[in-house]
């Protein structure tokens, strides 16, 4: 579809740029830079549409209609530019360490074992 939307819209380019080329202006003949474009006013303006004007106003109803269509079908077709990336997975919050249990204070330690004498200190010395 949209291809054949695309090939009718360069031929209804091309067709409407060869219509307005084509196309005789007002008073812009080559008689008119010489003074001779009196004559056409003398007549008045032109009451009827020429063959050229009806090709110009149809092309360019098509043009619109097809340039319309084609932004259509393209809106349509086209998907959000995120749409193609896979969600990053969510971060779990870190795992809590687990929790040693805290040792027995020293006085529930088992009367079998012995505390370590404690040192004795010179008797020159004095802790200070």
């Amino acid at each position: 579809m949209f291809t054949l939307l695309l090939i009718l819209y360069i031929i209804v380019c091309v067709f409407l740029i060869l219509v307005v080329l084509l196309q005789q202006g007002k008073g812009s003949d080559v008689a008119a830079a010489f003074g001779g474009g009196m004559a056409q006013q003398s007549f008045g303006p032109r009451g009827t549409t020429t063959l050229m004007h009806k090709l110009t106003t149809g092309s360019f109803v098509v043009f619109v209609a097809l340039c319309i269509g084609l932004s259509v079908v393209t809106a349509r077709g086209s998907k959000s530019v995120t749409a193609g990336v896979k969600a990053a997975p969510a971060k779990a919050a870190p795992a809590e360490p687990a929790v040693e249990p805290v040792a027995a204070p020293a006085e529930e330690a088992p009367q079998s074992e012995a505390a370590p004498p404690a040192a004795e200190t010179p008797a020159g010395e004095s802790s200070q």
